[in-house]
């Protein structure tokens, strides 16, 4: 199993490390830190509609929050796709 990740632990920012499912098991979404608990079911929802924007059908993805804003988390999950499928510098 393949394994990307993109972001940093800073302020305002987030991890997000994507895994490739392969056991047809769909699309997982975990969420910690400082934002999960209070905007957790926004975040999860950016983080889906952004891996189906890409196509992304079976995959894990964690986010580790610090505070990113839904562009930065968007941004993040874009970057850990696109090192995931080798879709580009990101």
């Amino acid at each position: 199993m393949k394994t990307a990740q993109a972001g940093t632990l800073e302020s305002m920012d987030c991890v997000v490390s994507l895994t490739e499912g392969g056991a047809g098991n769909g699309m997982t979404v975990t969420l910690a830190g400082a934002s999960a608990a209070r905007f957790g079911k926004a975040m999860e929802t950016r983080v889906r509609e952004t891996l189906k924007k890409l196509g992304a059908v079976d995959v894990t993805a964690s986010v580790q929050d610090n505070g990113a804003l839904d562009v930065v988390l968007e941004a993040r999950v874009e970057a850990a796709w696109r090192r995931l499928t080798g879709g580009g510098a990101a």
